[in-house]
């Protein structure tokens, strides 16, 4: 199959793609934070995959995630269910403590977490779709990382190619906050055979932290992989620190998906924070409503930092018809 076949096949394969059902689907809130500062856990360099081996911990993730799963039967949708693996990479083996082996098996735990979970939920939620999960190769809010496609290509190829090979129905980029590496995550995806979302990250301004505009951002990675990605996402901002960047402009219909951050702190204050900013929930679903009606094309919505089921059930309640919810 020719890579730009293989490309069309994701888009239309029926096993594979979910959008074309007219539903929104859920997916969760803010995991990582919610393990640290609701749960009490330890996440070495915030790697939230380490808690796959702690049992107390697998049981609060399960709390977690079936607190999200049960708003999803309640509103009759479908649901993105994520892998643990923001931050399982075999190169971030040394900052996690642990040896790329050992990495390398927590990402295949993790996915086999998400069927069970999947397993449990499927007869009063479907589809579930199992997301695996990749963060940036650095700090995702460090605008000055100098990565380029062929480098993010290498680097993230192994962990792609690792999920593909367990049985995630797609591989999703979160909080990335550079075009290049963007651009090679989804050549990485493309030449896996595994179907990709990108989600980039902003600043206050709107702007990706390496001061790319989110519409360039969007087009330039779109012509440099063919329009590899399903689509793409916003997630880790305060919905105001990007709302007015949005336009009735084609590129922003190729935005599906917002997971945006309960507070309208900037990521370098959050960075500094030490405790955590939940925002208002009821404000966060109304501004959710605004954001649907900018984005017409939106198919999945969910929380990312300080967020947590009380945001995602408002967020419900504001988007979500009443026939739905």
């Amino acid at each position: 199959m020719t890579i730009q076949n293989q490309i069309a096949a994701f888009h239309t394969d029926p096993t594979r793609s979910y959008l074309a059902d007219p539903r929104t689907y859920l997916t969760d809130g803010g995991f990582e934070t919610s393990m640290l500062f609701l749960e009490g856990f330890d996440l070495p360099a915030f790697a939230a995959c380490v808690l796959l081996e702690d049992e107390a911990a697998r049981a609060a993730m399960d709390r977690y995630f079936d607190r999200f799963l049960a708003m999803a039967q309640t509103a009759g949708t479908g649901f993105v269910l994520d892998t643990n693996t923001w931050r399982s990479g075999t190169h971030w083996a040394d900052a996690v403590g642990r040896s790329p082996a050992q990495m390398e098996d927590l990402t295949r735990e993790a996915v086999r977490f998400a069927l069970a979970i999947r397993a449990r939920w499927q007869d009063r939620v479907s589809p579930i779709l199992v997301n695996g999960v990749i963060g940036p190769a650095g700090d995702a809010y460090d605008g000055t990382l100098a990565l380029d496609a062929a480098a993010a290509e290498e680097i993230h190829a192994p962990q792609i190619a690792l999920l593909a090979t367990c049985g995630v129905d797609l591989v999703s980029a979160l909080t990335f906050g550079s075009m290049p590496e963007a651009i090679g995550f989804g050549r990485a995806s493309v030449n896996a055979g595994v179907p990709v979302a990108i989600s980039f990250t902003v600043e206050t301004d709107g702007r990706l932290p390496d001061g790319t505009p989110l519409s360039r951002a969007v087009l330039e990675t779109d012509a440099a992989t063919g329009g590899a990605p399903l689509y793409y996402m916003i997630n880790c901002a305060h919905p105001e620190h990007f709302r007015d960047v949005l336009s009735d402009d084609a590129w922003c219909r190729r935005i599906r998906g917002v997971r945006a951050n309960a507070s309208r702190l900037s990521h370098a204050e959050l960075d500094e924070a030490e405790t955590l900013d939940d925002g208002d929930p009821e404000e966060f679903g109304a501004l959710h409503a605004e954001l649907s009606r900018k984005l017409p094309a939106l198919k999945v919505v969910g929380g990312c930092c300080g967020t947590d089921h009380r945001h995602v059930g408002c967020m419900a309640d504001a988007m979500l018809p009443p026939t739905a919810a």
